[in-house]
């Protein structure tokens, strides 16, 4: 099975290793780099499609399918639980759609490995060190056993949503990792700009966690109005259990099952601590603007941030519709791929070295 699963993978990364050496770009491993990130974006989509649809489970056992590499040869099995339970987390569909994610992963994986060894290979002529890349490699190795760990663990949401940020620090790197093959910006950037841009980093990935607390303890929907959370400023709010975050999905710490309160407390914290990310990272974004090589980046910034509320308001209008979801999960992730961009830019800027 592992062999086969390994086959699936490496097929899964033919085309982007096409993309790559038929491009006519002369530097190839900045190629490898963008395709590579190119496809962590879309397995970071594709990883909220498969949490949103409640494919998670969708295969109960890891890295195959009940024993298998593919749900075609554990078809049996699956259509077994699916007749016995029809509306629960084992389905085809299901199945196909976690299977899917783990080979994309797999894809992903193989690509990172084959630019760590490139890296180390041309060490000696290359201007980077190659840690980035072995970096990169390790975070890959951790990012799967969390990956194992979310089916083993019956989907812990403390455990997926590790899995979610570890995605996100992995598509992080890999702009870090991309920008530095291009020449660096000679701009001087604002004292300003240049120190909140951290800070607006790390505000964005706690909102992205809390967001991910959210989905992975199915509290979307927890507050069905807005601005008003039902029908009340502040709601009443239970942080004794809502943030404990050692526990089995559904249950508190001690094993009871989560009130209602405690999903409440976890929406309306994201929805709030929100406004504090938009009105930082649309500072940040104002600021970019007034340098012409940011400016395009600040602007995506302002506009995915306004993406952001109206699918975020959006979600809670439309009762959570799967696209607006999913459309709501790439904004975050967006956001994430802009803001690393913006940091590596400033941050490597040669006049700042001064």
């Amino acid at each position: 099975m592992l062999i086969q699963l390994a086959i699936i993978g490496i097929l899964f990364a033919v085309i982007p290793l096409a993309v790559v050496l038929f491009s006519k770009e002369q530097n190839k491993y900045k190629k490898l780099i963008a395709v590579t990130l190119f496809l962590t974006f879309d397995l970071i989509i594709f990883g909220a499609f498969t949490r949103l649809t409640d494919s998670g489970l969708g295969c109960p056992d890891w890295p195959g399918c009940y024993g298998e590499a593919n749900p075609f040869q554990a078809h049996s099995e699956i259509k077994a639980a699916e007749t016995l339970l029809p509306t629960g987390p084992v389905t085809v569909a299901k199945a196909w759609v976690e299977m899917i994610h783990r080979y994309l992963a797999m894809s992903v994986g193989f690509l990172i490995m084959l630019q760590m060894g490139i890296a180390w290979w041309k060490r000696k002529t290359r201007p980077f060190s190659p840690w980035l890349a072995t970096s990169l490699f390790v975070l890959v190795g951790i990012q799967g056993a969390f990956g194992a760990w979310t089916v083993t663990m019956k989907l812990q949401p403390i455990i997926v949503t590790i899995h979610l940020i570890l995605a996100l620090i992995i598509l992080s790197l890999l702009v870090w990792a991309w920008q530095r093959e291009s020449p660096r910006s000679t701009t001087k950037y604002s004292f300003k700009f240049r120190n909140l841009l951290p800070l607006a980093f790390i505000v964005l990935l706690m909102q992205v966690a809390l967001g991910g607390w959210v989905s992975t303890n199915y509290a979307a929907l927890a507050c069905h109005d807005y601005p008003l959370c039902n029908g009340e400023v502040v709601p009443q709010l239970d942080f004794e259990h809502a943030y404990v975050l050692w526990r089995e999905l559904g249950r508190t710490g001690s094993g009871d099952f989560l009130p209602f309160s405690a999903l409440i407390t976890i929406h309306w914290v994201h929805r709030t601590f929100a406004w504090v990310v938009f009105a930082l990272l649309a500072y940040v974004a104002y600021l970019g603007r007034k340098h012409a090589d940011t400016k395009t980046l600040s602007n995506g910034v302002l506009a995915v941030l306004l993406m952001q509320l109206i699918t975020g308001v959006a979600t809670i209008y439309f009762s959570w519709p799967l696209a607006i979801a999913v459309l709501h999960n790439a904004g975050a992730a967006l956001l994430v791929l802009l803001l690393s961009m913006l940091n590596y830019r400033v941050r490597s800027s040669v006049a700042n070295e001064s």
